[in-house]
């Protein structure tokens, strides 16, 4: 009969989110996990069958953590501005977990529908607000959340890497000012309308 487990999957994986938290996910080993949970690294093995199996459901528990910091943004205006705030605020206060979940490439260049498909719940309800908060069609919506996504990702790698900083007022300025710009361009017609990218999925 196999040993009854020492510690949850849930307790598991907020450990192993707590350690990536404080000191990225390369700190993420058996021996750093079992210190975190005040254990052996035994325990760990009863539940998961590897460490890269931990790795992972960290990612998604992170995911889910963003996730829930990003769905702030629909109670405040415009929403979409906000989606963009949060994204960098998220890597201001878990850079670490910014770096899990955006800047973990795989070793190949990747297209931008590939990682529109990655980006979670939160992309799908930014392009709903803004074909229903500007009257934009989804093309037009999907090449300025591309534009505007694009941007907001460069401000907050810049964060979440220590490059730079910078205040609230200063972000809602950048944000400001961008949306603006590539909002009139799409409704000139100026940015090139691509076919709808797949959902991501939730």
């Amino acid at each position: 009969m196999p040993p009854k487990p020492k510690f949850t999957r849930e307790e598991i994986i907020a450990a192993a989110l707590r350690v990536i938290s404080r000191n990225g996910i390369t700190a993420l080993t058996a021996q750093t996990l079992g210190q975190e949970l005040g254990s052996s690294a035994r325990p760990i093995f009863t539940v998961f069958k590897t460490m890269e199996e931990v790795r992972q459901e960290a990612k998604t528990a992170a995911m889910h953590q963003f996730e829930g910091f990003a769905e702030k943004a629909v109670h405040y205006m415009p929403a979409f501005k906000q989606f963009g705030m949060q994204m960098i605020l998220f890597a201001l206060e878990e850079p670490h977990l910014y770096q899990l979940l955006f800047m973990q490439g795989d070793g190949r260049p990747h297209s931008f529908e590939e990682v529109f498909a990655g980006l979670g719940e939160p992309a799908g309800v930014c392009l709903d607000i803004l074909q229903r908060e500007y009257d934009l069609v989804e093309t037009e919506a999907m090449a300025l959340f591309r534009h505007v996504w694009i941007y907001t990702y460069g401000i907050a790698t810049l964060c979440a890497t220590g490059m730079c900083r910078f205040s609230e007022e200063e972000i809602n300025d950048l944000l400001g000012q961008d949306f603006m710009a590539m909002l009139v361009r799409v409704k000139s017609g100026g940015l090139n309308q691509q076919t709808p990218y797949p959902m991501p999925k939730s």
